[in-house]
């Protein structure tokens, strides 16, 4: 994608865009999106805000000052309202969007899991390597709560940890090196979250799952496109 900016306003905007007319945050625990028009619970939405400079920034943690422009959760959502010119109209000023505004959501998004990976760590909640997460899961008492696989490790090993643990949830969104970074080494191919101690691996385990399905589903096609605009 190439798209810079947003130089102009239209004078009619679309339905969807009327949520941009207001001057402040709304309030209550909807919000409309500026590309569906949609109202939804505003904890399933994106959130963008227009820095001072005029860029479009997204906010992922919902805490930034300004008044937030809101989209449902799908990279090829984003791409639509490039293109549509959606930001502008719903901020009724001219905006500049950074032409890899897409790739900059799903990498804080990225970072959000390998953090909470590496709170995990830090609690004494994780245990990696082939034959100790092998071990681990013989034994039932130790408490996995959710298996980590790298996504470009050999199948042959992900097949052998999976099957000690086919009912543990199974993250494979990361590579060795993302992992291992995550976990202050150089690689690492297979870990596991445990509940660890005071169970605040649970904790961090729920928060982790929840987040990689966030992930997920920003980069499946959005339902509520057409097909013509989805991502190849």
């Amino acid at each position: 994608m190439t798209t810079t900016g947003e130089s102009h306003i239209p004078d009619a905007p679309d339905p969807a865009d009327e949520v941009g007319a207001e001057a402040d945050e709304p309030t209550g625990p909807e919000r409309k999106c500026i590309v569906t028009g949609a109202v939804v619970p505003k904890e399933t939405l994106l959130r963008f805000v227009v820095a001072p400079d005029g860029t479009v920034v997204p906010d992922l943690e919902k805490s930034l000052p300004g008044r937030g422009l809101w989209l449902s959760p799908r990279r090829d959502m984003i791409e639509t309202a490039v293109a549509r010119k959606s930001f502008a109209r719903a901020a009724r000023r001219k905006v500049t969007v950074p032409p890899d505004l897409p790739d900059r959501v799903e990498a804080l998004m990225r970072r959000r899991c390998l953090d909470l990976i590496g709170l995990a760590r830090r609690a004494g909640a994780v245990t990696a390597g082939f034959e100790k997460v092998r071990a681990l899961l013989r034994d039932e008492r130790q408490g996995a709560v959710v298996l980590l696989a790298a996504c470009d490790a050999a199948e042959d090993g992900r097949n052998k940890v999976r099957a000690l643990a086919p009912d543990v949830p199974l993250i494979d969104q990361f590579t060795g090196a993302e992992l291992g970074a995550a976990l202050g080494r150089d690689m690492s191919v297979h870990a596991v979250v445990t509940k660890g101690p005071k169970g605040q691996g649970a904790t961090l385990a729920r928060r982790l799952l929840d987040q990689a399905d966030r992930l997920a589903e920003y980069r499946r096609p959005s339902p509520d496109l057409p097909k013509a605009k989805r991502r190849a």
